[in-house]
């Protein structure tokens, strides 16, 4: 199956346009859903309870033959994902330990295709890399992008894009559309991350513009993030688009107030499941992407979470990604 891919490049994915918009409904309903409404038009009901009845695929046999000998006679895939509450991605249902989203979804319908039983690991963020370098797991999904350097170590197929989103407090009037916006505020990001490395280089570039830096904020854990933001240590958020969106719709109490490709001004982010480099896993996986994107049980997912926005056409194997700093 063809691991070439067909995206929408943006010279510059800018403005307020979300990959979802989310319609704020409050607290999650006793029934454990909750309702948002997507970009397209009309609403989606997400359930948020451990009972998923997760959308299911059948095995591919040539596909999973190609899956590498060692996995196959394990017969489990070992799947790693961030631990971190970061709905719709991933996060914890209503019983406070089953993990649920479009990540594990996806990744769960991969492991059909494949002819495996998904073994779900949570880790830090941080970690995810450590054990797919050590060989403990055999595929990330976790809103992963794929970047230049990250090829190096990694292989990538892609299954969704990548978009980022700014978040502040409601009724903030900040509109951020480029660096020049972010010039002097005091902005949270998560370490490690390609919207770390984005938010850097903005600020590198406001302080050769003759602007003020960034004042960038780390924080331990989402709750810090969101009490900084309403207590007015920090202006601005800046995370994966879905989950700000998410949070501000369901909350109430911030906003997005400006979205950009994860990839940069140039080129559109791409989400991609990692593997450890020339593990032989690649292709298969997205030769798997492929062919639940072609039976339709790919839209199927994205829909139940309100992402269909972010679809791509066609999973690739290591697309261009996220340039390093200065290329």
């Amino acid at each position: 199956m063809a691991t070439s891919i067909s995206r929408r490049t943006t010279a510059a994915a800018l403005g307020l346009t979300t990959a979802l918009v989310l319609a704020a409904c409050g607290n999650p309903s006793p029934s454990g859903t909750t309702e948002v409404a997507a970009a397209s038009g009309g609403t989606v009901k997400i359930n948020l309870s451990p009972d998923q009845n997760r959308i299911t695929t059948g095995k591919v046999d040539s596909i999973a033959a190609r899956v590498p000998e060692e996995i196959r006679r394990r017969g489990t895939l070992e799947i790693v994902d961030s631990s971190g509450s970061a709905a719709p991605l991933t996060f914890f249902a209503t019983d406070d330990k089953t993990v649920i989203g479009v990540e594990p979804d996806i990744a769960y319908l991969v492991a059909d295709v494949l002819g495996l039983k998904p073994h779900l690991n949570t880790v830090s963020w941080e970690n995810i890399f450590v054990g797919l370098d050590s060989g403990k797991y055999d595929v990330g999904f976790s809103n992963i992008t794929v970047t230049e350097e990250r090829k190096e170590k990694y292989d990538f197929a892609t299954y969704r894009e990548d978009n980022l989103g700014f978040e502040a407090k409601k009724g903030s009037g900040l509109k951020i559309t480029g660096p020049e916006d972010v010039a002097g505020r005091t902005v949270a990001v998560s370490s490690g991350t390609n919207q770390e490395k984005l938010l850097v280089e903005w600020s590198k570039e406001n302080e050769q513009a003759g602007r003020e830096p960034v004042d960038v904020k780390y924080y331990q854990n989402d709750s810090d993030t969101y009490l900084a933001l309403q207590s007015g240590r920090i202006e601005l958020y800046l995370g994966p688009n879905p989950t700000t969106a998410y949070h501000a719709a369901t909350t109430g109490r911030t906003e997005v107030v400006g979205t950009y490709s994860g990839a940069g001004s140039a080129l559109q982010g791409l989400i991609a499941a990692t593997t450890r480099k020339d593990s032989g896993l690649a292709a298969p996986l997205a030769d798997a992407l492929n062919h639940v994107i072609e039976n339709g049980t790919y839209s199927q997912v994205l829909q139940r979470w309100g992402l269909s926005d972010e679809a791509v056409t066609t999973s690739a194997v290591n697309p261009p990604g996220l340039p390093r700093t200065g290329a």
